[in-house]
């Protein structure tokens, strides 16, 4: 299975709370919503079809998984949102426990995701598609296990907040694929590491 992370991201390289105002205020972060302006429903949305498109799953954090299993299964009757409430999720977590699991969903505990995930990429199947989930995103990234990367890049500045990139000082080289700029002014970026993990 390939490993796919899909993110909303500023100029300044924040994914911080791009759903709502209420998403994540974590470290007083208050521009939640942020994306909105600049959504629009071909490139961008057109975007995140593309790539559940080709998903065998979709694998989450623990802040990033309670949204949508709270937003997703209401909005039935909507392919998209249809293909989304069918998907098997995958929840990287250490405070949650399986009573927690809804939404056709399985816990990966925190101490044990990183071989488990390594186990899933080595696994025949479609990808397993990340959104948010910036911690995990970051891990992912440290670990070598992301083969795509999507960045819808947002015409804005936010000043601070989350980010999904490692700060450990390593070079990680990756290779434009595809690059979209939508009628809004957002770039949808897809790259691919440049060399096959062994």
């Amino acid at each position: 299975m390939r490993i796919v992370i899909s993110e909303f991201i500023s100029l300044d390289g924040v994914v911080q709370a791009p759903g709502g105002p209420e998403e994540d205020t974590d470290g007083g972060f208050a521009h939640g919503g942020w994306t909105h302006p600049f959504f629009d429903p071909e490139v961008v949305g057109g975007a995140f079809a593309a790539a559940t498109q080709q998903a065998a799953g979709l694998l989450f954090g623990r802040r990033t998984w309670r949204v949508m299993a709270d937003a997703w299964p209401g909005r039935a009757g909507d392919p998209f949102a249809d293909l989304m409430n069918s998907l098997p999720k995958y929840v990287v977590s250490d405070s949650l426990t399986e009573a927690d699991m809804t939404w056709n969903s399985t816990l990966l505990p925190g101490d044990k995701a990183v071989p488990r995930l390594r186990e899933l990429a080595a696994a025949e199947g479609g990808d397993l598609v990340v959104m948010g989930s910036p911690s995990l995103v970051r891990t992912l990234l440290a670990e070598d296990l992301v083969d795509e990367l999507t960045l819808i890049v947002m015409p804005v500045l936010l000043g601070g907040g989350k980010s999904i990139f490692p700060a450990d000082g390593g070079l990680r080289t990756l290779e434009l694929v595809a690059t979209t700029t939508s009628p809004l002014g957002a770039n949808v970026c897809t790259y691919r590491r440049a060399t096959r993990r062994g």
